[in-house]
Protein backbone atom coordinates (compact mmCIF):
# COMPACT_ATOMS: atom_id res chain seq x y z
CA UNK A 1 0.00 0.00 0.00
CA UNK A 2 1.39 3.38 -0.97
CA UNK A 3 1.71 5.59 2.09
CA UNK A 4 1.95 9.36 1.98
CA UNK A 5 2.05 11.42 5.15
CA UNK A 6 -0.77 13.88 5.58
CA UNK A 7 1.74 16.43 6.79
CA UNK A 8 5.46 17.07 6.71
CA UNK A 9 7.46 14.49 8.63
CA UNK A 10 8.51 16.32 11.80
CA UNK A 11 11.72 14.29 12.01
CA UNK A 12 12.95 14.62 8.44
CA UNK A 13 15.22 17.61 9.06
CA UNK A 14 17.14 15.96 11.90
CA UNK A 15 20.21 13.75 11.62
CA UNK A 16 19.64 10.07 12.24
CA UNK A 17 22.01 10.00 15.23
CA UNK A 18 20.09 12.77 16.99
CA UNK A 19 17.42 11.73 19.50
CA UNK A 20 14.03 11.38 17.86
CA UNK A 21 12.52 12.10 21.28
CA UNK A 22 13.99 14.08 24.15
CA UNK A 23 12.16 14.47 27.45
CA UNK A 24 13.50 17.13 29.83
CA UNK A 25 12.55 17.50 33.50
CA UNK A 26 8.95 16.32 33.14
CA UNK A 27 6.63 16.85 36.12
CA UNK A 28 3.04 15.54 36.22
CA UNK A 29 0.59 15.73 39.13
CA UNK A 30 -2.97 14.64 39.91
CA UNK A 31 -5.41 16.36 42.25
CA UNK A 32 -7.07 13.78 44.52
CA UNK A 33 -9.12 13.73 47.71
CA UNK A 34 -5.93 12.83 49.58
CA UNK A 35 -4.03 15.78 48.14
CA UNK A 36 -1.84 16.57 45.15
CA UNK A 37 -0.15 13.38 43.94
CA UNK A 38 3.15 14.11 42.22
CA UNK A 39 3.15 11.12 39.89
CA UNK A 40 6.14 12.12 37.74
CA UNK A 41 8.94 14.10 39.36
CA UNK A 42 11.64 15.40 37.06
CA UNK A 43 11.95 12.66 34.44
CA UNK A 44 14.50 13.15 31.64
CA UNK A 45 15.54 10.75 28.88
CA UNK A 46 15.98 10.48 25.13
CA UNK A 47 15.31 7.90 22.43
CA UNK A 48 17.18 7.56 19.15
CA UNK A 49 15.84 6.23 15.87
CA UNK A 50 16.04 2.46 15.61
CA UNK A 51 16.57 1.74 19.31
CA UNK A 52 14.39 0.26 22.02
CA UNK A 53 14.36 1.98 25.41
CA UNK A 54 12.62 0.01 28.15
CA UNK A 55 11.04 1.74 31.14
CA UNK A 56 10.58 -0.65 34.06
CA UNK A 57 9.13 -0.30 37.52
CA UNK A 58 6.29 -1.49 39.70
CA UNK A 59 2.72 -0.19 39.45
CA UNK A 60 2.51 3.47 40.42
CA UNK A 61 6.12 4.24 39.53
CA UNK A 62 5.05 6.79 36.91
CA UNK A 63 6.19 4.96 33.79
CA UNK A 64 2.80 4.96 32.04
CA UNK A 65 1.90 8.51 33.13
CA UNK A 66 5.19 9.77 31.68
CA UNK A 67 4.24 8.53 28.24
CA UNK A 68 0.59 9.55 28.45
CA UNK A 69 1.77 13.07 29.22
CA UNK A 70 3.92 13.14 26.09
CA UNK A 71 0.92 12.12 23.99
CA UNK A 72 -1.35 14.76 25.53
CA UNK A 73 -3.51 12.04 27.07
CA UNK A 74 -3.33 12.88 30.76
CA UNK A 75 -6.96 13.61 31.77
CA UNK A 76 -7.42 17.27 32.78
CA UNK A 77 -8.70 17.45 35.45
CA UNK A 78 -7.57 15.77 37.66
CA UNK A 79 -4.16 15.55 35.96
CA UNK A 80 -1.81 18.31 34.93
CA UNK A 81 1.56 18.53 33.22
CA UNK A 82 3.24 20.98 35.58
CA UNK A 83 6.49 21.56 33.70
CA UNK A 84 9.06 20.06 31.36
CA UNK A 85 9.50 19.48 27.65
CA UNK A 86 9.01 16.54 25.29
CA UNK A 87 10.75 17.33 22.01
CA UNK A 88 9.83 15.20 19.00
CA UNK A 89 11.61 16.21 15.83
CA UNK A 90 12.52 19.48 17.53
CA UNK A 91 8.91 20.36 18.40
CA UNK A 92 7.58 20.36 21.95
CA UNK A 93 4.68 17.93 22.23
CA UNK A 94 3.62 19.49 25.53
CA UNK A 95 2.86 22.87 23.95
CA UNK A 96 1.06 21.58 20.84
CA UNK A 97 -2.63 22.22 20.25
CA UNK A 98 -5.08 19.32 20.12
CA UNK A 99 -5.15 19.62 16.32
CA UNK A 100 -1.37 19.44 16.07
CA UNK A 101 -1.28 16.42 18.37
CA UNK A 102 -3.97 14.72 16.30
CA UNK A 103 -1.72 15.01 13.26
CA UNK A 104 1.19 13.49 15.21
CA UNK A 105 -0.64 10.68 17.04
CA UNK A 106 -1.06 7.51 15.04
CA UNK A 107 0.97 8.68 12.06
CA UNK A 108 4.30 9.67 13.61
CA UNK A 109 3.88 8.49 17.20
CA UNK A 110 1.69 5.50 18.01
CA UNK A 111 0.84 3.93 21.34
CA UNK A 112 -0.15 0.41 22.31
CA UNK A 113 -2.28 0.88 25.41
CA UNK A 114 -2.19 -1.42 28.41
CA UNK A 115 -5.96 -2.00 28.49
CA UNK A 116 -7.34 -2.62 24.99
CA UNK A 117 -10.96 -2.87 26.19
CA UNK A 118 -10.98 0.77 27.25
CA UNK A 119 -8.80 1.94 24.34
CA UNK A 120 -11.00 0.46 21.61
CA UNK A 121 -14.37 2.01 20.77
CA UNK A 122 -17.08 -0.55 21.65
CA UNK A 123 -19.53 1.03 19.17
CA UNK A 124 -17.30 0.65 16.12
CA UNK A 125 -16.25 -2.49 14.28
CA UNK A 126 -12.59 -3.39 14.11
CA UNK A 127 -12.64 -2.51 10.42
CA UNK A 128 -13.94 0.98 11.12
CA UNK A 129 -11.27 1.59 13.74
CA UNK A 130 -8.38 0.24 11.68
CA UNK A 131 -9.34 1.96 8.43
CA UNK A 132 -10.19 5.25 10.12
CA UNK A 133 -6.57 5.69 11.15
CA UNK A 134 -5.03 4.85 7.79
CA UNK A 135 -7.51 7.01 5.87
CA UNK A 136 -6.96 9.90 8.30
CA UNK A 137 -3.18 9.88 8.07
CA UNK A 138 -2.38 8.31 4.69
CA UNK A 139 -3.56 9.08 1.17
CA UNK A 140 -5.33 5.77 0.50
CA UNK A 141 -8.72 4.71 -0.81
CA UNK A 142 -11.31 2.91 1.28
CA UNK A 143 -10.48 -0.33 -0.55
CA UNK A 144 -6.73 0.08 0.10
CA UNK A 145 -7.37 0.85 3.76
CA UNK A 146 -9.50 -2.29 4.15
CA UNK A 147 -6.92 -4.46 2.41
CA UNK A 148 -4.21 -3.07 4.68
CA UNK A 149 -6.38 -3.73 7.75
CA UNK A 150 -6.75 -7.38 6.73
CA UNK A 151 -3.00 -7.62 6.24
CA UNK A 152 -2.27 -6.11 9.67
CA UNK A 153 -4.69 -8.44 11.49
CA UNK A 154 -3.00 -11.38 9.81
CA UNK A 155 0.43 -10.13 10.85
CA UNK A 156 -0.55 -10.06 14.53
CA UNK A 157 -1.86 -13.62 14.40
CA UNK A 158 -5.63 -13.18 14.09
CA UNK A 159 -7.11 -16.01 12.04
CA UNK A 160 -9.71 -15.32 9.33
CA UNK A 161 -8.89 -11.59 9.43
CA UNK A 162 -11.32 -10.67 6.65
CA UNK A 163 -14.19 -12.13 8.67
CA UNK A 164 -13.04 -10.70 12.01
CA UNK A 165 -12.93 -7.18 10.58
CA UNK A 166 -16.71 -7.05 10.89
CA UNK A 167 -16.65 -7.92 14.60
CA UNK A 168 -16.85 -5.52 17.54
CA UNK A 169 -14.25 -5.40 20.34
CA UNK A 170 -16.46 -7.30 22.82
CA UNK A 171 -16.47 -10.27 20.42
CA UNK A 172 -12.72 -10.71 20.91
CA UNK A 173 -10.90 -12.23 23.87
CA UNK A 174 -8.57 -10.04 25.90
CA UNK A 175 -5.53 -11.32 24.05
CA UNK A 176 -7.20 -10.85 20.68
CA UNK A 177 -8.15 -7.27 21.57
CA UNK A 178 -4.53 -6.63 22.43
CA UNK A 179 -3.53 -7.89 18.98
CA UNK A 180 -6.05 -5.51 17.39
CA UNK A 181 -4.49 -2.64 19.35
CA UNK A 182 -1.04 -3.64 18.12
CA UNK A 183 -2.30 -3.83 14.53
CA UNK A 184 -3.74 -0.31 14.85
CA UNK A 185 -0.51 1.06 16.30
CA UNK A 186 1.61 -0.41 13.51
CA UNK A 187 -0.74 0.44 10.64
CA UNK A 188 0.91 3.74 9.73
CA UNK A 189 4.47 2.57 10.49
CA UNK A 190 5.21 5.36 12.99
CA UNK A 191 8.67 6.75 13.69
CA UNK A 192 8.10 6.29 17.43
CA UNK A 193 6.10 3.51 19.03
CA UNK A 194 5.18 3.64 22.72
CA UNK A 195 4.27 0.13 23.85
CA UNK A 196 2.66 -0.04 27.31
CA UNK A 197 2.78 -3.68 28.44
CA UNK A 198 2.14 -4.80 24.83
CA UNK A 199 2.24 -8.55 25.48
CA UNK A 200 0.70 -8.82 28.96
CA UNK A 201 -2.48 -10.65 27.89
CA UNK A 202 -0.77 -12.91 25.35
CA UNK A 203 0.64 -16.42 25.65
CA UNK A 204 4.39 -16.86 25.24
CA UNK A 205 4.16 -18.00 21.61
CA UNK A 206 2.18 -14.94 20.54
CA UNK A 207 4.43 -12.75 22.71
CA UNK A 208 7.40 -13.92 20.67
CA UNK A 209 5.55 -13.30 17.40
CA UNK A 210 4.58 -9.76 18.44
CA UNK A 211 8.09 -8.87 19.59
CA UNK A 212 9.44 -10.26 16.30
CA UNK A 213 6.94 -8.09 14.42
CA UNK A 214 8.08 -5.00 16.33
CA UNK A 215 11.72 -5.89 15.65
CA UNK A 216 10.96 -6.26 11.94
CA UNK A 217 9.30 -2.83 11.83
CA UNK A 218 12.27 -1.39 13.66
CA UNK A 219 14.74 -2.93 11.20
CA UNK A 220 12.81 -1.87 8.09
CA UNK A 221 11.76 1.63 9.12
CA UNK A 222 14.21 2.61 11.86
CA UNK A 223 11.31 2.88 14.30
CA UNK A 224 12.18 3.96 17.83
CA UNK A 225 10.38 2.01 20.56
CA UNK A 226 9.65 2.97 24.15
CA UNK A 227 8.72 -0.27 25.92
CA UNK A 228 6.88 0.10 29.23
CA UNK A 229 6.91 -3.16 31.13
CA UNK A 230 7.48 -5.00 34.37
CA UNK A 231 8.68 -8.12 32.51
CA UNK A 232 12.45 -8.12 32.86
CA UNK A 233 12.67 -11.21 30.66
CA UNK A 234 11.25 -9.23 27.73
CA UNK A 235 13.56 -6.33 28.56
CA UNK A 236 16.63 -8.57 28.47
CA UNK A 237 15.65 -9.89 25.06
CA UNK A 238 14.70 -6.73 23.16
CA UNK A 239 15.89 -3.53 24.87
CA UNK A 240 18.99 -1.51 24.02
CA UNK A 241 18.79 0.75 27.07
CA UNK A 242 16.84 0.55 30.32
CA UNK A 243 15.35 3.23 32.56
CA UNK A 244 14.30 2.08 36.04
CA UNK A 245 11.56 4.20 37.62
CA UNK A 246 10.57 4.37 41.26
CA UNK A 247 8.16 6.80 42.96
CA UNK A 248 7.93 9.06 39.92
CA UNK A 249 11.64 9.33 39.24
CA UNK A 250 14.26 7.55 37.17
CA UNK A 251 16.62 5.90 39.65
CA UNK A 252 18.90 4.08 37.19
CA UNK A 253 19.85 4.34 33.49
CA UNK A 254 22.14 2.01 31.59
CA UNK A 255 22.45 -0.10 28.48
CA UNK A 256 20.72 -3.42 28.98
CA UNK A 257 23.82 -5.61 29.34
CA UNK A 258 25.45 -3.28 31.84
CA UNK A 259 22.31 -3.02 33.94
CA UNK A 260 21.74 -6.77 34.15
CA UNK A 261 25.43 -7.48 34.81
CA UNK A 262 25.92 -4.85 37.49
CA UNK A 263 22.88 -2.91 38.75
CA UNK A 264 23.83 0.09 40.87
CA UNK A 265 20.58 0.98 42.64
CA UNK A 266 19.10 -1.10 45.48
CA UNK A 267 15.68 -1.08 43.84
CA UNK A 268 17.06 -2.47 40.58
CA UNK A 269 19.01 -5.06 42.54
CA UNK A 270 15.78 -6.04 44.28
CA UNK A 271 13.90 -6.35 40.99
CA UNK A 272 16.57 -8.59 39.48
CA UNK A 273 16.89 -10.58 42.68
CA UNK A 274 13.18 -11.37 42.62
CA UNK A 275 13.41 -13.09 39.24
CA UNK A 276 13.04 -16.89 39.35
CA UNK A 277 16.23 -18.74 38.47
CA UNK A 278 16.23 -22.13 36.75
CA UNK A 279 19.12 -23.17 39.00
CA UNK A 280 17.29 -22.23 42.21
CA UNK A 281 15.86 -24.78 44.61
CA UNK A 282 12.17 -25.17 43.77
CA UNK A 283 11.32 -25.24 47.49
CA UNK A 284 12.97 -21.88 48.19
CA UNK A 285 10.60 -18.88 48.25
CA UNK A 286 11.22 -16.15 45.71
CA UNK A 287 12.96 -13.05 47.02
CA UNK A 288 10.77 -9.98 47.42
CA UNK A 289 11.27 -6.30 48.11
CA UNK A 290 9.54 -5.62 51.44
CA UNK A 291 7.45 -2.60 52.25
CA UNK A 292 5.48 -0.26 50.03
CA UNK A 293 6.34 2.72 47.79
CA UNK A 294 5.98 6.13 49.46
CA UNK A 295 2.79 8.18 49.42
CA UNK A 296 3.34 10.62 46.55
CA UNK A 297 0.71 12.98 47.94
CA UNK A 298 3.11 13.76 50.78
CA UNK A 299 6.44 15.61 50.56
CA UNK A 300 9.37 13.20 50.24
CA UNK A 301 12.55 14.21 52.02
CA UNK A 302 15.71 12.35 51.14
CA UNK A 303 15.71 9.12 49.17
CA UNK A 304 12.26 7.77 48.27
CA UNK A 305 13.52 4.16 48.57
CA UNK A 306 15.24 4.50 51.94
CA UNK A 307 12.56 2.77 54.04
CA UNK A 308 12.86 -0.38 51.91
CA UNK A 309 16.65 -0.32 51.53
CA UNK A 310 19.34 -2.36 53.28
CA UNK A 311 22.04 0.14 52.30
CA UNK A 312 20.51 3.27 53.84
CA UNK A 313 22.48 5.56 56.11
CA UNK A 314 22.00 9.02 57.63
CA UNK A 315 22.53 10.94 54.40
CA UNK A 316 19.61 9.11 52.76
CA UNK A 317 17.19 10.57 55.30
CA UNK A 318 17.50 14.19 54.25
CA UNK A 319 19.28 14.37 50.89
CA UNK A 320 17.67 13.07 47.70
CA UNK A 321 20.31 11.35 45.56
CA UNK A 322 20.87 12.58 42.01
CA UNK A 323 21.55 10.46 38.95
CA UNK A 324 25.35 10.25 38.82
CA UNK A 325 27.82 8.21 36.72
CA UNK A 326 28.82 4.88 38.22
CA UNK A 327 31.51 3.73 35.80
CA UNK A 328 33.28 4.91 32.67
CA UNK A 329 32.78 2.01 30.31
CA UNK A 330 33.56 3.96 27.16
CA UNK A 331 29.98 3.73 25.92
CA UNK A 332 26.58 4.69 27.30
CA UNK A 333 26.95 6.20 30.78
CA UNK A 334 25.65 4.08 33.65
CA UNK A 335 23.75 6.42 35.98
CA UNK A 336 22.18 5.66 39.35
CA UNK A 337 20.51 7.80 42.01
CA UNK A 338 22.00 6.32 45.17
CA UNK A 339 24.36 7.62 47.85
CA UNK A 340 25.83 4.16 48.45
CA UNK A 341 28.58 2.51 46.41
CA UNK A 342 27.12 -0.77 45.21
CA UNK A 343 29.82 -1.61 42.67
CA UNK A 344 30.70 -4.86 44.44
CA UNK A 345 27.14 -5.94 45.20
CA UNK A 346 25.84 -9.28 43.93
CA UNK A 347 22.58 -8.45 42.16
CA UNK A 348 21.12 -11.88 42.88
CA UNK A 349 21.77 -11.92 46.63
CA UNK A 350 21.81 -8.28 47.71
CA UNK A 351 18.19 -8.26 48.72
CA UNK A 352 18.10 -11.70 50.31
CA UNK A 353 18.38 -10.36 53.85
CA UNK A 354 15.30 -8.21 53.14
CA UNK A 355 13.26 -11.38 52.76
CA UNK A 356 14.77 -12.86 55.91
CA UNK A 357 14.35 -9.96 58.30
CA UNK A 358 11.31 -8.21 56.76
CA UNK A 359 12.83 -4.75 57.17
Amino acid sequence: MTQTASQTDPTESHASDDPILRVDDLHVSFKTDEGMVRAVRGVSFDVRAGETVAIVGESGSGKSVTNLAMMGLVPKPPGNVDSGRALFGGRDLLTMSDRELQDIRGRHIAMIFQDPMTALNPLMTVEQQLTEMTRLHLSVTRHEARRHAIEMLGLVGITAPEKRLRDYPHQFSGGMRQRVMIAMALSCEPELLIADEPTTALDVTIQAQIMELLADLQERKGTAIVLITHDLGVVAGVADRVLVMYAGRIVEKADVRTLFAGPQHPYTIGLLGSLPNVESNRDEPLAAIPGQPPDLSQPILGCSFRDRCDHRFDRCQNEAPLLTPRADLGGEPHLAACHADLSNTDSHTANANHSENGQ
